[in-house]
């Protein structure tokens, strides 16, 4: 996708913590009777995929990312185990080989710009009458912080990097997704969207590391420094980050 990103695993894996409760919050919403196959479709650090992994005794989970730093960061965190294998995939191009009983997913498909394709081939990873359930940012996500940071990157000495930057997120509508899961083939879907407001531990290290990501690696390096001293500074204290979660509830 334009402008991909670099994710440094450790660093998200200390500063999570939002990201973690918020995995919870979906994972509670996966029926299980702990001997399913799982797919943790971008698994990020394994911070969630233990709390999974608690939940499926005797079953296992297939956990996948598509970024090295990452999937370094989970095979640390997890550890050798029979019941789970980390795989480094792009869920676009997803095929494990075998079909699963549920997939789980927060905090990804919002990088994902074709949902569309992404769509398909969950449905191509799942058992018929599976599941998906999961959790992304959808329409309205961080449109404050966005905004301030719009703000501050119009100005100089940041405007001349940004002529030729393009969003890498997809924040999709509930209705859209609906009608996009369907068309993949799912034969039920429910989506919905839900404001989930975040103060993180670490305002500086979890803006450059997770929301403004983007924005940071798209600086040269003299200037990113700066960029979050002004960005925290036009932001005030406390920093909240304003998401809004479009959650997914899919039967194969």
């Amino acid at each position: 996708m334009p402008n991909s990103r670099t994710w440094d695993g450790k660093s998200y894996d200390r500063v999570s913590g939002p990201m973690e409760a918020l995995g919870r919050s979906v994972l509670a919403r996966l029926e299980l009777t702990g001997d399913e196959v799982v797919l943790d479709a971008g698994c990020g650090s394994g911070r969630v995929t233990e709390a999974l992994l608690e939940r499926l005794p005797r079953g296992r989970v297939i956990a996948v990312d598509a970024s090295p730093s990452m999937v370094d960061a989970a095979i640390e965190r997890l550890g050798d185990s029979e019941r789970v294998e980390v795989r480094m995939l792009d869920l676009l191009d997803l095929d494990l080989g075998e079909r699963v009983d549920a997939v789980f997913s927060t905090a990804t498909f919002h990088w994902i710009k074709d949902h569309d394709r992404l769509f398909r081939r969950l449905h191509s990873a799942l058992r018929p009458g599976g599941k998906l359930v999961a959790q992304c940012g959808g329409r309205g996500n961080i449109d404050v912080l966005r905004g301030t940071a719009k703000g501050v990157l119009a100005g100089e000495p940041y405007a001349g990097h940004f002529s030729d930057f393009q969003s890498p997120w997809n924040y999709a509508g509930p209705e859209e997704t609906e009608r996009r899961l369907l068309g993949a083939g799912f034969a039920s879907a429910r989506c919905w969207l839900a404001p989930a407001p975040q103060q993180p531990e670490h305002p500086r290290e979890f803006l450059s590391t997770i929301v403004l990501g983007p924005h940071v690696q798209h600086l040269p390096e003299d200037l990113r420094e700066p960029f979050m001293d002004d960005v925290l500074a036009a932001l005030g204290e406390p920093v909240v980050v304003d998401y809004v979660r479009l959650n997914i509830d899919a039967t194969a």
